[in-house]
């Protein structure tokens, strides 16, 4: 037994050491897989022996059992917040008050992120608690879903005693792919990152917070016992010193050099990687702030500049409902077009029924329109002051659109969902999605293609794309389907037939099963057939995959017509088994990629795997830290960045010859 315990603390240590290399210094040691393998290891070791398993092993990284509710956590130190200022001489009234009490101040200039504020409380260097802002006063016990961010150290490089205050976001690019995922999966979107951070932190089921792959940084020390130190942006380095991901900030000593560098950061703001929607300004010295202190909601001595959103104002002229894949009704606001942001918008989303109702909005209100996360077009509100009278409620129909079939809606959730299987719409959406770049990628077969293919009774269900070179001629009697552009087509869906299975179990519409779950069934059970004949067991058994999804596998494959279908499938030549694309030479191990401009040889998710098979990783932004910057034609801004910092820029033959 003392053999076991030693191989469970000699497995914690290493995984740690690991986590610090990849999310401190960005330079991992080890490939995903090989992380992945020891994880499992542990995990194992640890359910077989609880007893030895660590407070800060890294296993909870991935979740545990849900909870039923949240305990309530009384904050140690008030958390307040932010007086806010939207000019420069709002700024310049925040500096005039400072200076009646402290001559010539110097300040901290950081990224107001836009995400939920988490408070993180550790004693003798381990994590103890994660809590939510709350009121200030009293937040909730979020531990469980905290230990699943990897950028939140579960054991510092001391034994200290301290609580810190950050926040936790969500990159612009996850948010975009987890509400695609959420939308081909019939489930309602998240609004904006921040709502999708708000609303992981706070899942009572922590393995599913551990899917949105959050982040933190850390903005501010609260409370630290047996040390002292002189300014914020000292303590700030000294929390980057312990393993946190800290706030960048800049050090300023007049208003007009830190209003010069706001204007910068708000016309950036939209090439970074994640939201921020403001920056936050604070005298460095923490004696000074003493002398200042607080009132009850805010400090004296730091305000947050807010930047302008940008929301415009149009007329609905309908609301439309469309059907996704997996049934939902989701309702669509048909507007006047309005320019926002540069990219006309004529379409906007509004999430359910509910949504509609609780913002009581009409068909013929004037509405308040912006870019929810400067992405999805989304209605905000009415203008009910412009009301003239002949404005419509909106009800959802009780019958599919498409199908005339009637339509449900579970208790105790927004969705309402056409249940018919047969339904045209669901087919429909699940062709578009089989053939879509994260499915099968048959990249010449896009949606409005499939549409037309479809609407000509030319293909029925997925299995009929491969059969599609028995009515070559009739596809190219259609509009725009020359011979040239119906060949490129078939090549396509011939090639798309060699793809692994994890490709094939995604594009085939499990409910819940996305890109990663798919990878997991794929490499567990390495063929179609070994997946149809698995047990409830088998798949549950699968780290990451709960009992839900499961159920879910199992309903499917007990499902006698998508037996049929695969069947169907494999007559026309789908490749059913898993193919293991990792290279074992892993040359680009420790490198970091940044892919920009339009490339000729390769699509950029073709670039991706690449570099990622050979150990490398693909980063969407420029830094120091970055090793190579791919550029195509019309690099732009990256380029110029990648210049700035000496980073080496290399083209598509140089990088040809790399691998």
């Amino acid at each position: 037994m003392e053999d076991i315990k030693k191989e469970i603390e000699k497995l914690t240590e290493e995984l740690l050491e690991h986590n610090r290399k990849y999310y401190e210094e960005d330079n991992p040691s080890i490939s995903d897989y090989d992380y992945d393998m020891l994880i499992r290891k542990l995990t194992k070791l640890e359910e077989e022996y609880p007893q030895y398993k660590k407070e800060y092993s890294p296993t909870d990284r991935v979740g545990g059992k849900a909870l039923d509710a949240f305990d309530k956590v009384k904050h140690e130190y008030k958390q307040l917040s932010l007086s806010n200022a939207f000019s420069y001489d709002e700024l310049l009234e925040f500096d005039q008050r400072v200076k009646k009490e402290i001559e010539n101040p110097v300040y901290t200039l950081e990224n107001k992120f836009d995400g939920l504020t988490i408070v993180l409380t550790y004693k003798k260097g381990l994590l103890s608690v994660g809590a939510t802002r709350g009121d200030g006063e009293v937040g909730e016990d979020v531990t469980l879903n905290v230990k699943t961010i990897k950028s939140i150290p579960l054991k510092l490089n001391e034994e200290v005693d301290l609580t810190v205050r950050g926040e936790v976001l969500i990159y612009k690019d996850n948010f975009e792919k987890i509400n695609k995922e959420r939308e081909k999966e019939g489930l309602s979107l998240f609004a904006n990152p921040r709502n999708m951070a708000a609303g992981s932190i706070r899942q009572l089921d922590s393995k599913i917070a551990a899917k949105r792959n959050l982040d933190c940084f850390i903005f501010n020390l609260e409370h630290i016992e047996g040390k002292t130190l002189s300014s914020h942006s000292e303590s700030l380095d000294y929390l980057k010193s312990l393993g946190f991901k800290v706030s960048e900030y800049k050090i300023f000593d007049n208003m007009k050099d830190i209003f010069d560098e706001l204007i910068k950061k708000e016309d950036s703001r939209k090439s970074m990687p994640y939201e921020i929607d403001g920056a936050v300004i604070k005298l460095n010295d923490l004696e000074e702030r003493e002398l200042l202190g607080s009132t009850n909601k805010n400090p004296r001595w730091a305000i947050a500049y807010k930047f302008s959103e940008t929301k415009v104002k149009t007329k609905l002229t309908d609301i439309i409902v469309n059907v996704g894949r997996t049934g939902t009704l989701t309702p669509v606001a048909i507007l006047e077009g309005v320019r926002i942001d540069g990219s006309f918008v004529s379409r906007a989303t509004l999430h359910n029924e509910d949504y509609i109702n609780d913002n009581d909005i009409r068909i013929g209100d004037n509405v308040i329109v912006k870019k929810a996360g400067e992405i999805i077009p989304q209605v905000i509100s009415s203008v009910k002051e412009d009301r003239k009278g002949d404005e419509k409620l909106f009800e959802m129909p009780k019958n599919c659109p498409v199908c005339g079939k009637e339509v449900v809606r579970q208790e105790g959730n927004s969705a309402v969902k056409c249940i018919n299987v047969d339904c045209p719409a669901k087919i429909s959406r699940e062709i578009i999605h089989f053939a879509s770049r994260e499915a099968m990628n048959i990249d010449t077969l896009g949606e409005r293609v499939l549409e037309t293919l479809i609407e000509k009774d030319l293909i029925q269900d997925v299995s009929d794309i491969y059969k599609l070179e028995d009515k070559k001629k009739d596809i190219e009697s259609l509009e725009k389907m020359g011979e040239k552009s119906v060949s490129n087509m078939l090549n396509a869906i011939e090639k798309s037939k060699e793809n692994s299975l994890e490709d094939l179990l995604f594009a085939l519409s499990i409910n819940l099963v996305g890109k990663q779950g798919a990878k997991l069934l794929a490499k567990r059970f390495k063929t179609m057939d070994n997946l149809i004949n698995a047990s409830y067991e088998d798949i549950v058994d699968i780290n990451e995959i709960g009992d839900k999804m499961a159920t879910e596998i199992i309903n499917f494959f007990k499902n006698p017509s998508k037996l049929a279908l695969i069947e169907r499938l494999k007559s026309v030549g789908v490749n059913m088994e898993y193919i293991n694309e990792e290279n074992e030479e892993l040359k680009f191990e420790g490198m970091t990629f940044v892919l920009t401009g339009t490339l000729s040889k390769y699509k950029r998710s073709e670039a991706k795997k690449i570099i990622e098979n050979y150990g490398g990783k693909v980063s969407s932004s420029v830094s120091k830290k970055t090793t190579y910057v791919l550029a195509g034609e019309n690099a732009g801004s990256k380029e110029e960045k990648a210049k700035e910092l000496g980073v080496k820029i290399i083209s598509e033959d140089e990088f040809e010859n790399m691998i």
